[in-house]
């Protein structure tokens, strides 16, 4: 496994000159105006993190020393500093399709285990032993970790197909009506079992994956189960009300849509509703596909819901290598800086076959994995953009800017997905402190969250000469006396 760095680079002190690249940029070529604004105060940052489905559930079976060394590199503070992890409650397809669709779809990872296997059997608390073993490593490294527990389908059973995959028709609901208060029932067992057992209180609990979408279909690739609006609130007015009778602390969070648009048209419905946000506890939202514009209008409705709002799932949305990494990387910019969730995670922490939906590729027989790019370009900002910290105006779309509680220190991330140099310019007049001392890191073809030599400030700014598909990190130490 490639070695991590994990030294810090000692800056010069501020005198004048720049931070250079080691080629420059065209002199001609207009600088990246950022102008951070800690006047203009965003949402504080709750964490970074990741589902656990899938790939937790096969990691889970390993060795334990190799099962120490993933979490400590997901969760550590000087590695991903991930504190928010999305357990799956498995629905558990029919036996009969053991090996089948699923597993030639998606492979054996997406055969989720339920926890009853029929209407009368009792709950089985040994299934599901991987998920789980990860999740309690989590716990333990990370005391501070926050859990939510998501449902992708309900048992098999309770389906309409009797399938876990979805429906025949996969734009209508799976869910039999009749089984509405028993799938309630089911997900609200499998969260007190985890508090009662291993001491895991849920803070939020999802009812639905994409509920919207019409990706789920009768033996398909994975577990899935379409909800119309309609009957998302039917649901959520039924859980909310037994939750709320369990003694449980979990509250609810909805509806995890694929996308913007199908985001903005359930939570338009919710909110025409009047009863539906009063219900839920946070709002979640997947982000694979979504323009700007809808970013700002997901902004402005989530603040009219007055509820905490996560971007709990998302992936990359094409390319190879690092241009598709860098890309996720303007998605999470552009989440943060327009949307403003208070929290952000990835789909899969660990891939077998693909080095864009993972940070570490591994492969879950022979139980090898490694560090891949993605890692880094991921850590230069989970790392620095610390938990606690406040987003703050930057004036670009290629920056993210944060302040630590104490405002003793300013984070600012500059990305550049282009092929050839770029000149930034930050500009730091609006702080309310003196600069003391910068740090700096980077990402790019060659480094990989490497620390360098950093510049030295002219007047009020840094200018900066990004290199080629980069992306770069300053911790500013600030003096607010």
């Amino acid at each position: 496994m490639k070695k991590i760095l994990t030294a810090l680079c000692v800056c010069l002190a501020w005198t004048g000159g720049s931070t250079r690249a080691q080629d420059a940029t065209p002199e001609n070529e207009k600088a990246e105006y950022v102008a951070v604004d800690p006047a203009q105060r965003r949402q504080t940052l709750e964490g970074w993190g990741s589902s656990l489905c899938w790939w937790a559930g096969q990691v889970g079976r390993w060795d334990e020393a190799k099962i120490d060394s993933i979490v400590e590199l997901i969760t550590s503070p000087d590695k991903l500093n991930m504190n928010i992890f999305r357990y799956n409650i498995g629905g558990g397809d029919d036996p009969a399709h053991a090996d089948g669709h699923m597993v030639k779809g998606k492979g054996k990872r997406a055969e989720m285990e339920g926890f009853k296997a029929s209407p009368s059997a009792p709950y089985n608390w040994e299934a599901d032993k991987g998920q789980r073993a990860i999740l309690l490593k989590i716990k333990e490294k990370r005391p501070d970790a926050v859990f939510e527990a998501f449902s992708n389908s309900a048992p098999y059973w309770m389906t309409y197909s009797g399938c876990s995959g979805g429906h025949a028709d996969p734009r209508k609901d799976n869910l039999k009506p009749e089984y509405y208060e028993a799938f309630c029932d089911y997900l609200i067992e499998v969260c007190k079992r985890y508090r009662s057992a291993y001491g895991v209180e849920f803070k939020t609990l999802e009812p639905f994956n994409e509920p919207l979408s019409a990706y789920w279909y009768a033996e398909g690739t994975q577990e899935g189960c379409h909800f119309d609006p309609e009957s998302q609130m039917k649901l959520i007015r039924m859980l909310h009300g037994k939750l709320k009778e369990s003694g449980l602390t979990t509250v609810l969070a909805a509806s995890d849509e694929t996308n913007l648009e199908q985001f903005l048209t359930t939570q338009r419905r919710y909110q025409e509703a009047r009863d539906i946000w009063k219900l839920l506890g946070q709002l979640n939202t997947h982000t694979y596909s979504g323009t700007n514009g809808q970013r700002e209008e997901v902004r402005r409705l989530v603040a009219q819901s007055g509820k905490p709002f996560w971007q709990s799932e998302t992936g990359p949305s094409g390319g190879a290598g690092l241009d598709s990494n860098l890309g996720l990387a303007q998605k999470l910019f552009d989440d943060m800086n327009l949307m403003c969730p208070q929290a952000w995670l990835d789909w899969q922490i660990m891939e077998e076959h693909n080095n864009e939906w993972c940070v570490l590729r591994g492969d879950f027989r022979t139980q090898e994995w490694r560090v891949i790019k993605n890692f880094y370009v991921r850590m230069q900002i989970t790392r620095f953009f610390k938990q606690g910290y406040t987003f703050v105006e930057s004036g670009s779309g290629k920056a993210l800017a944060a302040l630590s509680p104490d405002g003793k220190t300013l984070t600012v991330a500059l990305l550049n997905t282009s092929g050839r140099n770029r000149r930034f310019r930050v500009d730091l007049s609006r702080l309310p402190a003196r600069t003391i001392s910068v740090e700096g890191w980077r990402t790019s073809e060659s480094e990989d969250c490497r620390p360098f030599l950093c510049g030295e400030v002219e007047g009020n700014g840094l200018a900066y000469d990004s290199p080629a598909k980069s992306l770069t990190t300053f911790v500013f130490s600030l003096d607010k006396r």
